[in-house]
């Protein structure tokens, strides 16, 4: 929500007894799973959480997909669960498949499936979802997208994202600021990864972009720079916008859509059916089924320092 980024607004006070309801359920939980009063699981697999401790929008999916393709590169065989936020399937735990839809398993989970083609499980029970994946795929480490305040399932190492631009926004806990937990969570994860900016003790990521391909599947690239229209059904739609116009397009009609939104064709009517149309990866794989051939997306790549990548791969080393 956009207040959450803007100074604390006299009328969000009614909102601060939930805010510290939140705080409170959330500190008792984590000292039950710590005291194992609440249920913990272990598995044999090393597990690296991947998450944030404020709501949306933070670059966790590239990372996600960096860090598989350096673990592919040292010669591990990792493996991603998901919680599948956005997607209901009949069936769980689910192994995504080129049959899936992101209707099923939500478009995160389905984006880096289609590039990567990793073994991928999607369930609301991340602990479901890593023993499922440990029995049925080849893999010899598991990487959890979000889920790092899901204490059920233990893990060997957690790496937060950070918004290097928004940052926490007014600092507080839901509903009156964008927090998950408290600030201090961050004194315990093993890396902090600042998406965009530099700060310090955290580690920089920078995303690049990559050739525009198309929506629906061609083996095609957009050799255009000129006027495209956009859209973004993400987390934080503005930074997309902002990268397209950094790659010298002009932005003609832009539209926002809420964060995992489900395309339909009706929802591009407004659009100027000559000029291209721009959208992210993660809404691509939503719109594939009905995309005419001036549809495109624009891929990322995400970008770490070498020091990091040694810093993790021998913690990783460290866990075996």
């Amino acid at each position: 929500m956009y207040f959450w980024y803007r100074p604390v607004k006299a009328w969000m006070w009614i909102l601060y007894p939930f805010s510290i309801l939140l705080r409170v359920i959330s500190a008792i939980r984590c000292h039950l799973y710590k005291k194992n009063i609440l249920k913990s699981t272990k598995i044999s697999l090393p597990i690296i959480v991947v998450g944030n401790i404020s709501v949306g929008g933070n670059g966790k999916t590239p990372f996600v997909i960096w860090l598989c393709e350096l673990l592919q590169k040292q010669g591990y065989k990792p493996g991603i669960i998901s919680r599948g936020y956005g997607g209901k399937s009949a069936n769980y735990p689910l192994l995504l498949t080129d049959a899936t839809l992101g209707s099923e398993s939500g478009d995160e989970p389905l984006m880096i499936f289609k590039r990567l083609r990793v073994p991928i499980v999607v369930d609301p029970s991340r602990v479901q979802a890593a023993l499922h994946l440990q029995r049925n795929a080849d893999v010899d480490i598991i990487i959890t997208d979000d889920g790092l305040q899901h204490y059920a399932l233990q893990r060997d190492i957690e790496i937060v994202i950070v918004d290097g631009k928004r940052r926490f926004g007014n600092q507080h806990i839901m509903p009156v600021g964008p927090l998950r937990e408290p600030l201090s969570r961050l004194n315990s994860v093993d890396f902090i990864i600042n998406n965009g900016a530099e700060h310090e003790g955290e580690i920089s990521m920078y995303l690049a972009p990559l050739a525009c391909k198309a929506v629906d599947g061609r083996e095609a690239q957009l050799h255009h720079q000129g006027a495209v229209n956009a859209c973004a059904g993400i987390g934080y739609p503005q930074r997309f916008f902002d990268t397209l116009e950094a790659q010298n397009f002009q932005l003609n009609q832009v539209q926002y859509f809420s964060d995992h939104h489900t395309y339909k064709p009706k929802d591009f009517t407004q659009f100027d059916k000559q000029t291209p149309l721009l959208m992210t990866e993660k809404d691509a794989v939503k719109c594939a089924a009905f995309a005419p051939e001036n549809w495109w997306y624009l891929p990322i790549s995400a970008q770490l320092p070498g020091s990091f990548e040694k810093q993790l791969l021998q913690k990783i080393k460290a866990l075996q």
